[in-house]
């Protein structure tokens, strides 16, 4: 019977296996994985082991008994995904203390799937057991990766395509295979986004995100209530001020020391006139996203 995977061990004794196709509980057409062969590989020998995927997935029962062979293996475990680790396959993936995936692979999560029949008690029967069943994945992403489980709850719903840029961004791989480590994940000349963007060209509109600091949305703030500073500046609170810019509650060549220039004006839906974020709004739309 043809095997679809085997070990491999080199000069220094470290072995490696190369995982290829369906993961399944019994193997029916002698192209699949099955958790048996795997454990009597597995446990052939000892030592640091290199395990490289290429599997569209399969049976998640299957894949959760080769996730915790692999956790509780003595050696390092290194994962390598040379082109998919899909669905169950992903899962398998995360067992690795160190996973690497090629600049041409994908990691793919979705939700766990059945086929169900009966009556409405066996269809809700299958509904709680597909919840626990997914609860079991969350863990083993949320273990890997720290994200929170709403997080890759939302991920898996709507069945998430990953290359290994973003995989890596999220915390789902640890490297990129032949890249540079000095290039990063995002290449010479795609430096990660710094803290500070560039100015704009003279004429030019500045696009994205604005932030404001903290003092400044606080003296916004106080502007609008009329309530003094701590300076003892009393604040403008809207149009009627004399000397106070209708449209920005600035101060006015007659109303010295009072409002903030060129002070933004938040709508009901947290931004500002130019589609600005303040960055106290923004923290907390980043905060629930993790």
């Amino acid at each position: 019977m043809k095997k679809f995977w085997d070990w491999v061990t080199n000069d220094a004794g470290e072995r490696t296996l190369r995982l290829e196709g369906p993961i399944d509980s019994d193997d029916v057409w002698g192209d699949s994985v099955t958790p048996a062969w795997f454990r009597s590989e597995l446990e052939s020998g000892e030592g640091d082991i290199t395990v490289w995927i290429n599997s569209p997935g399969g049976s998640v029962f299957a894949a959760a008994e080769i996730y915790t062979m692999l956790k509780d293996y003595k050696g390092k475990v290194t994962v390598k995904i040379d082109a998919i680790a899909a669905s169950a396959a992903s899962v398998v993936a995360m067992a690795g203390d160190l996973i690497l995936m090629s600049p041409v692979a994908m990691l793919m999560l979705h939700d766990p799937a059945t086929v169900a029949m009966g009556n409405t008690r066996d269809m809700q029967k299958a509904i709680d057991t597909l919840e626990a069943v997914k609860a079991s994945i969350v863990n083993a992403y949320s273990a890997k990766t720290g994200l929170s489980r709403n997080r890759i709850s939302t991920l898996m719903s709507n069945e998430t395509w990953l290359d290994a840029r973003e995989a890596l961004k999220l915390g789902f791989c640890d490297e990129i295979l032949f890249v540079a480590e000095e290039e990063g994940a995002d290449g010479p000349e795609n430096p990660a986004e710094s803290v500070e963007e560039a100015e704009p060209e003279e004429g030019e509109e500045q696009k994205g995100i604005h932030l404001y600091s903290t003092k400044l949305m606080n003296q916004m703030i106080l502007n609008r209530l009329g309530v003094e500073d701590c300076a003892g500046a009393s604040h403008v609170s809207g149009p009627a001020q004399e000397g106070v810019n209708p449209e920005t509650n600035a101060a006015g060549p007659d109303n010295p020391g009072h409002g903030i220039p060129d002070q933004p004006v938040i709508g009901l839906d947290g931004k500002t006139a130019d589609g600005g974020v303040p960055f106290l709004i923004l923290e907390k739309q980043l905060e629930f996203l993790k």
